[in-house]
């Protein structure tokens, strides 16, 4: 006989790999046990059954998320990030290794960053490692002691500990970063190209846009596939804004050249001819570009050029975004959108022929492969039991009062968006992001856990 189920839940619309399928979800031990076809009989301890104006989508697995804590905990910390994640169907977080204090660059600061983790996440959590130039020795024991993989830039950040790499440093990191089997994720922004234009300043948003041009990222996007193609090293481009760049990786890959690449909700659904002066709440590098560039990243996403969206959340507190003066220059740029970007992405994917299997694909599968999470990201046999439950076509208007990020400022205000997040599963358990005394039941991944994983599995 086989062994008794924990929870059944029964649904006309689940978003499995296949495509959209009625039936019945079985949840043993927290991970799914079989997707099975209405009709079929399935029996546990907990039964729950939704109606046809819901789908049960696989939590979604978010890859760019920068946590401040410990540090910088006044921007953002664990337990408001992983709150915001929860409220917003996702159920995985992957975080930077930058913001915080230390950056995630030596095996002391990975330490300090689980510790400031444990026993407050809401959502499981993974981590990125730098790649610095004084660290490139050093990846291997980042990569032992849990990173999921490495995140470097070509141009300077802003922050003193995180440096950029030049040519050959990026090449020495793409050569570790293929001998560990990992990714390395690059912010490909040209440092020879920023040196060349004029910084911003003041509150024009076409100063703004024009101080961080598509060559900015072009060039930088050249430089990376010249490097994975020298190294065989798997090099992903994150928050890809320029689409000018989608036929440099449609013939990287042709090359059989290891190059994916992400870009981010805000990108796929605002655009620079809505963006009046001084609204510095849309600041992000790169910039949100013009209305035509946006509809070629749709196109690529389509096309599968770029292979996931993620929301690169990147807070800080409320006096650095300059609300006051409105002044790009010296605002930080970041959009924070953990709990919208699911929302956000659908308002504009069903308006585009997108599907819930597309989203599900696109917000959740795709970052889970990136970051080898391969107990994630799909409702499927031997996955965890992450949920999703998203009402398509109930609408709502952004209020910033309830959102749970820690500093609660967006570009979305007010806005009205389709889609609901009516509940979230952690591993076949409902997360109540209301309760005050909710336990905080996400666990911290690590390399060896998805080892464990895989061999679960």
């Amino acid at each position: 006989m086989p062994e008794a189920l924990d929870l059944v839940i029964r649904a006309p619309r689940i978003i499995t790999p296949e495509g959209e399928v009625g039936g019945s979800i079985g949840v043993r031990g927290g991970r799914v046990t079989s997707v099975a076809p209405s009709g079929t009989r399935l029996t546990a301890a907990r039964e729950i059954e939704f109606g046809d104006d819901v789908a049960i989508l696989p939590g979604l697995v978010d890859s760019h998320v920068h946590i401040c804590e410990p540090g910088n905990t006044e921007w953002e910390g664990f337990a408001s990030a992983t709150r915001a994640a929860a409220a917003g169907g996702i159920t995985t977080l992957v975080d930077m290794p930058l913001d915080s204090l230390p950056a995630t660059t030596t095996s002391a600061a990975l330490t300090a960053k689980r510790a400031a983790a444990a026993g407050q996440c809401f959502v499981d959590l993974g981590f990125w490692g730098g790649a610095v130039p004084d660290n490139l020795e050093q990846l291997g024991l980042l990569r032992e002691q849990g990173v999921l993989g490495f995140k470097c830039f070509l141009i300077d950040p802003g922050t003193p500990d995180f440096a950029p790499l030049d040519r050959a440093q990026l090449e020495r990191a793409l050569s570790a970063a293929r001998d560990l089997g990992v990714p390395l994720l690059v912010h490909a922004e040209s440092a020879e190209v920023a040196a060349a234009t004029a910084s911003a300043s003041g509150r024009r948003y076409a100063d703004y846009l024009a101080s961080r041009p598509r060559e900015i990222e072009n060039v930088a996007i050249a430089q990376v596939i010249e490097a994975a193609r020298k190294t065989g090293g798997h090099a992903h481009i994150v928050h890809l804004s320029s689409s000018d760049a989608l036929p440099m990786i449609a013939s990287a890959r042709r090359q059989g050249i290891r190059v994916t690449a992400e870009s981010c909700p805000h990108y796929l659904a605002l655009c620079a001819e809505e963006i009046r002066d001084g609204a510095t709440p849309y600041k992000c590098s790169p910039p949100i570009r013009e209305a035509a560039n946006r509809e070629l990243l749709w196109e690529g996403l389509k096309a599968g050029l770029i292979d996931m969206i993620v929301s690169d959340h990147s807070p800080c507190s409320v006096a650095m975004r300059q609300l006051e003066t409105g002044d790009f220059g010296s605002a930080w740029g970041g959009i924070s959108s953990l709990q919208l970007g699911l929302p956000v992405t659908w308002t504009e994917a069903r308006q585009r022929a997108a599907t819930l299997t597309d989203l599900a694909l696109w917000m959740a599968d795709g970052p889970a492969r990136l970051a080898g999470l391969q107990q994630k990201g799909r409702i499927a046999p031997g996955f965890d039991a992450d949920l999703c439950v998203f009402a398509p076509e109930e609408t709502f208007r952004v209020d910033p009062g309830r959102l749970y990020h820690r500093h609660p400022v967006t570009p979305y205000a007010n806005r009205v968006l389709t889609g609901v997040v009516r509940h979230t599963f952690l591993r076949g358990e409902i997360v109540d992001v209301d309760r005050a005394h909710e336990p905080a039941r996400g666990e911290l991944l690590s390399s060896r856990s998805v080892r464990a994983a895989e061999t679960m599995a």
